[in-house]
């Protein structure tokens, strides 16, 4: 399965054959390197498309990023090719189409929600906007795709200047209306139940690192033995930081595997995860006798035996996971569960922040959401006459 077919659900919604582009992985057979390339309807390399994946390549964009780019850029120039617009002339009119066009066409989980469509016209704009950068589009082409915009409403320590010259920022032309969804975390049933269902210890802690935690699947993906630190004191280590915990930094890893954010940070890291990291050790020891990869998270149940875990392995084994408790189960959630955790314990939006990685506050401010079991309990509450807590 290409990564086109995540974004049409059957054979008849797609566009015909003469008019396909197609995102493809391309592994190089000199160092096993993985890029994205974008194919035409004759299997022949779209030079446009795949210089802007590779462009986000050497942007270090997360390499899930960059699978999901290609796949929407092929998507439109598919709805190009199809509808004979030149879409390196592409105007308003025509995006506004092509936005429709996105609305009314099922993906593979039913109609698209205003949250999805606006991540597609994101990739199409970006790409537009680097060919126009690179000479490939002429500039009124992106230029096309902003209008400057007066913010009525500044967010929480914003500067917009001494005469407001700040003010006028540049918005996206054609968007989708999306609403603000709610973290899908998971409850503690739920949560049980993923660790109930792990089969062994390497699958054990990966599923309590990330749900303990909260990082992400690339910065999991990426840990090295050195980031480990369980000492109750780290500084015969060279490390100042007290407890536990866990050091994520972005950097090239061989699996390709990549932190989000630039910045490195620490995630104290909780007994549980201390208790099953070291099942996992053991269990590595035995499976892996002379073992001498860096890497944390490796393959011990098939081959390559001791080969760094990639992406594609930890969404098989997630995929598995799902099938199993029976309800949906992504490495996010599991992110998200932790803060949405952390959040209902009381901690400060700011540690949060911090212990997630999020640049910006507002990122964050996203956990701070109602449940169904919240409203209930607040609704009970006022008619028993007593204040909900």
């Amino acid at each position: 399965m290409t990564t086109e077919d995540l974004e049409w659900s059957t054979e008849e919604q797609r566009p015909e054959a003469e008019h396909r582009f197609q995102a493809e992985r391309a592994v190089s057979p000199a160092d096993g390197s993985v890029r994205w390339v974008v194919l035409d309807p004759y299997l022949v390399i779209h030079a446009e498309a795949t210089e802007f994946c590779w462009g986000l390549h050497g942007a270090d964009r997360s390499p899930n990023t960059i699978r999901v780019y290609a796949s929407r850029t092929a998507m439109f120039l598919s709805w190009c090719s199809a509808t004979g617009v030149d879409w390196k002339t592409i105007g308003l009119a025509d995006l506004a189409r092509f936005k429709a066009w996105v609305e009314m066409t099922p993906g593979r989980t039913g109609y698209r929600r205003g949250g999805t469509v606006d991540a597609i016209l994101i990739a199409v704009c970006e790409f537009l906007r680097f060919c126009a950068r690179t000479g490939r589009v002429g500039a009124r082409v992106a230029d096309q795709l902003v209008e400057p915009r007066w913010m009525a409403f500044l967010p929480a320590g914003f500067d917009p200047g001494e005469r407001g010259q700040f003010r006028t920022v540049r918005a996206r032309q054609v968007r989708a209306r999306a609403q603000t969804a709610f973290p899908e975390a998971l409850s503690a049933d739920q949560s049980a139940a993923a660790f109930g269902a792990c089969r062994g210890p390497r699958e054990a802690f990966m599923v309590q690192l990330l749900h303990d935690t909260g990082l992400r699947i690339g910065e999991a993906l990426g840990l090295r033995r050195g980031d480990m630190h369980f000492l109750p004191d780290s500084r015969t280590l060279g490390c100042g930081v007290v407890g536990p915990h866990v050091h994520v930094r972005h950097r090239l890893n061989p699996n390709g595997a990549l932190a989000k954010s630039r910045y490195p940070r620490t995630v104290p890291a909780s007994d549980v995860v201390l208790s099953t990291y070291a099942d996992y050790a053991f269990e590595r020891s035995q499976i892996l006798p002379e073992d001498d990869t860096d890497m944390v998270l490796v393959d011990l149940y098939h081959a390559p035996f001791g080969g760094p875990m990639t992406y594609r392995g930890a969404k098989g084994f997630f995929e598995r996971l799902a099938r199993q408790v029976g309800f949906d189960l992504r490495p996010h959630m599991l992110r998200q569960t932790a803060a949405t955790n952390w959040v209902r314990a009381g901690v400060d939006l700011d540690v949060v922040q911090d212990l997630l990685g999020h640049v910006s506050p507002a990122s964050t401010l996203v956990y701070l959401h109602a449940r169904d079991e919240d409203r209930r309990r607040a609704v009970e509450a006022v008619a028993a006459g007593k204040p909900s807590r």
